[in-house]
């Protein structure tokens, strides 16, 4: 197991490059199987979870090249797409390791495919309800076999002509809206898919990007609509992938909570349906700038220039938390240094991601000397004075919960130890090496033969 350590650090600098981001990551490996040529995805992700999602369509029968660095340090691959309706029925189950958006895109895949697989996952992945997408995909003609009901191991038997659908969702959710799409690609007719409030797009954006017609339109209640018409072609087209604003998110707080701090995060994205983090920061009084704002690979992109800001307390809109839903950790350690109480509403949907994060984040603050209070659906913490850290916190290895913690412990008073990193990887690898060449103190604190250091 990897334990870090995070101590006091003053003055944080530097201009960094952070990993690409994972939702474009997944899809652009996912459209690129999909279609007919080779794409080639410059600035893909290399943590676990896109690992995951790699390895599963070469058992599915689609080349994807090892990734190499080039000279700016990103990663490069290219996938030879098979097309539509052209995977192979893999010899042995696909194993998603942590990756629910790799899962959950995937059963949409094969639930238009024709063919059966087997979807496993770690411990983790194996907890989280997929109820909200065997429903839709189940009306389509898929069917499932399910470890108590809803959980992997699971089996999902396809059909070669699934039906059309309009799908209603009760859930902001990109995961079901994508995974509803993809099957609708070979359905005869127009997939629709209406959300209570828009989810993140990069679905929709990606389908264009490959050449397929998708049709979007938010109404008067706010509720959005995305739909394609099936038996659709995706040609091949390459991708570049910006930073993931997920990631951005750390170093940025832990800019804006550190004393004299200045730093710039290159080429992140600001996709609109990604950016309710940054927008609450600023609304926080958050010294942060938006720069050199410009389209890469049909998303559009910024650098982040942030500096050492004295935060207030706010409410957070509920309907901003689809376009942060994996941010809020990160902004309850922003919101324990900030004047006054800042209340995070409709955040319901983090109970049950790779751990009940709203748990997570009271144990936490309070063993950092922070008052939090939760509801099923809320969070409020009260800025503190002081933060005592000097603790030691279990991440249960949910990677944005143990780089949270992380972060909270690079402006306490004593040192904050967080075991179950190793997951970190999922999503930022490097992670430790990136802030310490900020001047984070972020050390391992365990040694090669498993002592505490």
């Amino acid at each position: 197991m990897t334990q870090l350590t995070a101590t006091a650090s003053t003055a944080l600098a530097g201009k960094i490059i952070c990993p690409g981001d994972k939702s474009v990551s997944h899809r652009s490996l996912i459209f690129g199987a999909l279609a007919k040529g080779t794409t080639t995805i410059t600035g893909l992700l290399t943590g676990d979870d896109v690992l995951s999602t790699a390895a599963a369509l070469r058992q599915l029968g689609v080349t994807i090249s090892k990734p190499e660095r080039n000279a700016k340090g990103q990663f490069i691959a290219a996938v030879t797409g098979v097309g539509l309706g052209a995977f192979a029925e893999p010899a042995a189950p696909l194993d998603l390791g942590n990756s629910g958006t790799g899962a959950r895109l995937l059963m949409g895949v094969i639930a238009g495919s024709g063919i059966s697989a087997v979807f496993t996952g770690d411990a983790s992945l194996s907890k989280r309800p997929m109820q909200r997408i065997m429903t839709p995909l189940s009306q389509m003609g898929a069917e499932f076999t399910a470890r108590d009901g809803d959980k992997l191991p699971l089996t999902v038997k396809g059909t070669r002509a699934p039906l059309c659908l309009d799908w209603q969702s009760p859930h902001a959710s990109a995961q079901v809206k994508s995974a509803v799409l993809l099957a609708g690609l070979t359905a005869r007719g127009k997939t629709s898919v209406t959300e209570p409030v828009a989810s993140r797009d990069h679905t929709e954006l990606m389908l264009r990007h490959f050449g397929v017609d998708v049709e979007t339109t938010t109404h008067s209640d706010n509720s959005y609509t995305a739909s394609i018409i099936g038996e659709a072609s995706l040609t091949a087209a390459d991708i570049i992938v910006p930073s993931d604003p997920s990631s951005a998110a750390f170093p940025v707080v832990a800019a804006l909570i550190t004393k004299n701090s200045a730093i710039t995060v290159t080429g992140v994205s600001i996709n609109p349906y990604r950016f309710g983090l940054y927008q609450t920061l600023m609304d926080m009084g958050a010294d942060l700038t938006i720069s050199n704002q410009r389209i890469e690979g049909g998303e559009p992109v910024a650098d982040l220039i942030c500096k050492s800001s004295r935060l207030k307390g706010i409410n957070v809109p509920a309907s901003r938390a689809a376009s942060m839903i994996d941010e809020y950790p990160v902004l309850a350690v922003a919101a324990a240094f900030a004047d006054g109480d800042t209340h995070m509403p409709g955040i319901e949907e983090l109970r049950v991601k790779e751990t009940d994060r709203i748990a997570l984040m009271e144990q936490c603050l309070r063993k950092g000397g922070v008052e939090i209070t939760s509801t099923h659906d809320s969070m409020t913490v009260t800025g503190a004075s002081t933060h005592s850290g000097g603790m030691t916190i279990d991440a249960q290895h949910d990677h944005r919960i143990a780089m949270s913690c992380l972060i909270f412990g690079l402006a306490s008073d004593r040192p904050v130890t967080v075991s179950g990193c190793e997951t970190i990887n999922t999503s930022f690898p490097e992670f430790a090496e990136l802030m310490q060449s900020m001047g984070a103190n972020i050390k391992n604190s365990i040694s090669p033969n498993g002592d505490n250091i």
